[in-house]
């Protein structure tokens, strides 16, 4: 008992001493505070402001009677963490998606991020540095709080000395707020954490608007007149990751410019027509079943919630109406390897997954195959037998070489060569492992543009030789990451319309699209969901 009430006196009753007590909650609380939530901003200057939450939190805790104060311990840091733990999900989706993270919509990413980086670095790394993470989060979170209680239980003596330097710090923070040449001093938890909310409840108040825009969307479905195409397919190829930034981007334009006049030649040469344009994406650096959404809904498919909500609609995809009118509506997946539910909103009558598409190489590590093989199979297993019997297709296909992690980089092989895939083995294994490539941007960039660069070349290939009388509509589904646009890049794609129907094909321009495989600088940038209804337009048309 004499030597409990010995270290009692001295102001901490265990473990730390109260300087000490003292600096790592400030620290703690500064770093979490000042944290930015966007990687570009992370810096050692954007920890210079001064929060003013620091001191008078601390003042609560040590005028506070002990067993409030015990409480207010766990509250602080659950504050911190929640605030920890947004902050670094607002820089991965930053990095990723340039938005902020929104815990309503985005928890859902949380999992397929997850299965991206375990494909792409491997699990076992993944997981490793998940159990860092985790370590390193409980460590920090639990020095606080450790650090907290030791604040709520000084001795007297010492909580006079705490409450004398908090009050002094917070009388400095407030004076240097008072002078314009000073240090920035605010209050950043309840407005960082009062946003957060207001976000949520936003995205509740869109949903309730969602119900509406589904109630009239539900109300156009029926038979729809697709006249100027009778009888020939209808082909929908999403080319991943292919925006704006590498048709005009002065990085990617001496790559892309080239391509597009070789594609140009290309079609010119096998007697098709071609016009292009903008659409805007609802999304961007990833979650491309959004933009699958939107384009063959007609509606604006910004996020997980809406996504999930259409899929349990009675709205009729673009996919379903021509199965409706009599073509075989078919997908093309290649990403696919589990269980497809939302194939059922889409209303496919045939699925080529990827374990359908008869692959026998290696993966190009987290793409299953390369977009060349996909289209080979496409051709044999879909519109091959199709053709025999009679039958027009309505296909959409998602082309994937050009998703990240962007290595390695396939190359064309003679189409005749392809057979069951194993001709790209050893490309497969070929080129500069993900760690590597992602260690320097400017690498990233690289083979960012090589792998559009490829899937362009085989596009023009496959049209040249393939096409046949069909309409083939090639868009991509979003601009890549921030890594490869830089900040506040438009969120335009391009979308190309080829033919052998060069009056078809005039419809679209028209319709604003540029003339040949470049869109114009100016043509306007068309809202990804309006695609749909012009499509339905320009196809009811009699020719």
């Amino acid at each position: 008992m004499t030597t409990a009430m010995a270290q009692g006196s001295t102001g901490v009753r265990r473990g730390w001493s109260a300087p000490a007590a003292v600096i790592v909650f400030v620290v703690i609380a500064h770093a979490v505070l000042d944290l930015p939530g966007h990687p570009d901003a992370v810096t050692s200057m954007a920890f210079l402001p001064l929060p003013l939450e620091i001191p008078l939190a601390a003042l609560v805790l040590l005028l506070t009677p002990k067993p409030v104060a015990r409480l207010l311990c766990v509250v602080f840091s659950l504050c911190i963490a929640v605030m920890l733990l947004l902050k670094i999900a607002d820089i991965g989706t930053q990095a990723a998606f340039q938005r902020v993270f929104n815990p309503y919509l985005d928890l859902k990413m949380l999992r397929d991020g997850w299965d991206l980086l375990a494909r792409s670095a491997g699990r076992p790394l993944i997981l490793i540095a998940a159990l860092a993470l985790l370590l390193a989060l409980a460590l920090l979170i639990g020095g606080f709080y450790k650090a907290a209680r030791h604040l709520a239980r000084l001795a007297e003596s010492r909580r006079r000395k705490a409450v004398a330097f908090f009050s002094l710090l917070a009388i400095i923070e407030v004076g240097l707020s008072l002078l314009p040449a000073a240090l920035p001093v605010e209050a950043k938890a309840g407005p960082y954490l009062l946003r957060r909310v207001a976000l949520i409840v936003t995205s509740f108040a869109d949903m309730r608007r969602f119900e509406s825009e589904l109630a009239a969307a539900t109300g156009t479905s029926g038979p729809a007149d697709f006249a100027a195409v009778a009888g020939r397919d209808v082909v929908v190829v999403f080319v991943e990751s292919y925006g704006r930034s590498a048709i005009e981007d002065p990085r990617y334009a001496p790559v892309s410019g080239p391509r597009l006049s070789a594609m140009q030649r290309k079609i010119d040469g096998a007697g098709l027509s071609a016009a292009s344009g903008w659409l805007t994406s609802p999304t961007v650096g990833g979650l491309s079943w959004l933009a699958h959404a939107t384009t063959l809904s007609g509606l604006w498919i910004d996020s997980q919630a809406r996504y999930d909500r259409l899929m349990q609609s009675r709205v009729p995809s673009l996919n379903r109406r021509f199965a409706q009118a009599g073509w075989q509506s078919l997908a093309v997946m290649p990403a696919v390897t589990l269980d497809w539910p939302d194939a059922r909103w889409y209303g496919y009558e045939r699925i080529l997954a990827a374990a359908d598409l008869g692959y026998r190489g290696k993966p190009f590590n987290w793409i299953t195959m390369p977009d060349q093989y996909t289209l080979s199979a496409f051709e044999r297993l879909a519109r091959g037998p199709a053709r025999v019997g009679g039958r027009p297709v309505m296909a959409e296909i998602a082309l994937i070489s050009s998703h990240a992690p962007w290595t390695p980089v396939p190359e064309p092989v003679a189409w005749e060569a392809i057979g069951d895939g194993t001709i790209f083995a050893a490309q497969a294994t070929s080129g500069e492992p993900p760690a590597v490539v992602w260690a320097d941007p400017d690498n990233v960039r690289r083979h960012y543009i090589k792998t559009i660069d490829y899937t362009l070349e085989i596009l023009s290939e496959y049209l040249a030789r393939s096409a046949g009388d069909g309409l083939f509509i090639i868009l991509g589904d979003h601009q890549p990451a921030a890594i490869v646009t830089g900040p506040q890049a438009s969120r335009a794609v391009p979308v190309h319309i080829v033919s052998r129907d060069a009056a078809l094909v005039e419809r679209f321009r028209q319709a604003g699209f540029s003339a040949g495989f470049r869109p114009g600088p100016e043509a306007a940038e068309r809202p990804m969901s309006g695609f749909a209804p012009l499509l339905l337009s320009l196809l009811a048309q009699t020719r």
